[in-house]
């Protein structure tokens, strides 16, 4: 089973993973603020996770690490 893992210290919210995710299943999150005042990328549904690493691909901060 495949997972992400965002590290939320270093994600600044810019969402391109959101974006990027074939399977839509990567949200802003609406209850948690990092130390640097942005909401950080969360995965909604880590069942659905195929470890395409898109996201990561994507992610300008590399705040992606995808498990395979």
């Amino acid at each position: 089973m495949a997972k992400i893992i965002v590290d939320e210290n270093v994600c600044k919210g810019c969402a391109l993973c959101v974006n990027t995710c074939p399977k839509k299943i990567i949200a802003l999150s609406k209850s948690k603020i990092n130390a640097k005042g942005y909401h950080p990328a969360e995965l909604t549904d880590e069942n659905a996770c195929i470890g395409c690493a898109f996201c990561a691909t994507m992610c300008p901060d590399t705040a992606i690490t995808v498990y395979k």
